[in-house]
């Protein structure tokens, strides 16, 4: 007598997935496994994790977030979650303080309401510049807003190009890190710019070597030395030949554009032709814009990671949205799959990014990278047509 095992039937997970894509109302009905996600944002960046959403062919899910005229933070979960598994879409911007209470404190909400799992989506990190004790009595407060994420309940971190790679051991939770350089360079490419070298200092070399090696352009290094606690640098140095070349400034992030202003000074009394800067978080504090506009820069790239409000858009200011980016790591690690297979074709998905926008869901766009693909017919309802690939 032969003994068959009896293998348990196949749960209905594309039929709950397309239930879940209609309407709001329709969420509460919908069969609840815990292979569904959901993805939820605070007040920081609403704009970005809609672009996410649609990315994915989903709708952000309901919750209420608000401050009391006491400025206490209230969260309530609008859906039901139990066993999901949730994407928190807040980057730690301005209001620093405010979101990074509004991030911990949903974290808690969705904990209390079950959730399967808790992935907080931070494109920008705040604090991130305070990972060392460089003076006598000071705090790591990049080490402290870690602990803060993890003790709230977070099951693991998705955030994008950190001011130093070591803040990911900060966490005792996974951490995956993506980066914008190869969205950044990639732009650069289709500019079609000659004779061009990339300029960045010490602390962001090693990514600027890998957007110099994309270009196929030399790398320039400057030497810089922050004075006290104050937002200003002084430079030092400019180390390698930027005389008669056009300039690409690239760096983690823009915040007073204090340095920026110095590098692109160093750079015209170098012999610069032309100069742009490039950077993934566009903090844009006070006078930063307004130096922008008086310098000599003939464009500044920035991402979508931190919202640009209309008073700081300008016409030099060229933002690109890292939505699909974001939703793809989301859907991959939804599924199990690698983060870092991301990049293994960087040159066809970035250009892909560049090309997606809001409203097109009907752009034939194919992806075929090779790695963790599903077969035909077996992938989960995703409308937008970059997320229509198998990657």
């Amino acid at each position: 007598m032969v003994l068959r095992s009896r293998e348990p039937p196949a749960r209905p997970v594309r039929a709950a997935r397309d239930q879940l894509v209609t309407t709001f109302g329709d969420r509460e009905t919908a069969p609840l496994y815990a292979d569904q996600f959901e993805i939820y944002h605070g007040n920081a960046n609403p704009d970005l994790a809609r672009k996410i959403s649609r990315y994915l062919g989903s709708e952000p899910g309901r919750a209420e977030v608000f401050q009391f005229a006491n400025e206490n933070i209230f969260v309530k979960i609008l859906d039901n979650v139990r066993e999901k598994d949730v994407f928190l879409v807040q980057p730690t911007s301005h209001p620093v303080n405010q979101s990074i209470m509004e991030l911990l404190i949903m974290i808690d909400a969705f904990k209390r309401a079950s959730a399967g799992r808790i992935t907080a989506v931070i494109p920008f990190y705040a604090y991130g510049r305070s990972d060392k004790k460089d003076q006598p009595r000071v705090p790591i407060t990049a080490r402290l807003i870690a602990d803060m994420i993890t003790v709230a309940g977070a099951d693991r971190v998705l955030t994008m190009d950190l001011h130093q790679g070591q803040i990911q051991g900060f966490f005792n939770i996974p951490v995956d890190e993506l980066t914008a350089v190869h969205m950044l360079s990639r732009y650069f490419i289709d500019k079609h710019i000659e004779d061009l070298v990339v300029v960045t200092d010490l602390g962001f070399a090693k990514r600027a070597r890998q957007f110099a090696e994309i270009l196929e352009a030399p790398l320039a290094i400057i030497e810089k030395r922050r004075i006290g606690n104050l937002d200003r640098a002084e430079l030092m140095n400019v180390i390698g030949e930027v005389r008669g070349k056009r300039a690409v400034i690239v760096d983690d992030e823009i915040d007073t554009a204090g340095t920026l202003m110095e590098t692109v000074r160093a750079l015209e009394r170098e012999g610069v032709n032309e100069i742009y800067g490039c950077a993934t978080h566009g903090v844009l504090s006070d006078p930063a814009v307004d130096r922008i506009r008086e310098s000599s820069l003939r464009e500044v790239v920035l991402t979508d990671s931190i919202p640009l409000p209309p008073a700081k858009r300008l016409q030099k200011i060229k933002v690109l949205t890292v939505a699909p980016l974001i939703g793809e790591a989301i859907k991959r690690i939804h599924r199990g799959e690698s983060v870092g297979a991301l990049f293994s074709s960087e040159l066809t998905f970035t250009q892909e990014m560049l090309l997606w926008e809001e409203g097109s869901e009907d752009r034939p766009v194919v992806r075929r990278d090779g790695d963790g693909g599903d077969a035909a017919g077996d992938e989960a309802p995703v409308t937008s047509a970059l997320a229509r690939g198998d990657g």
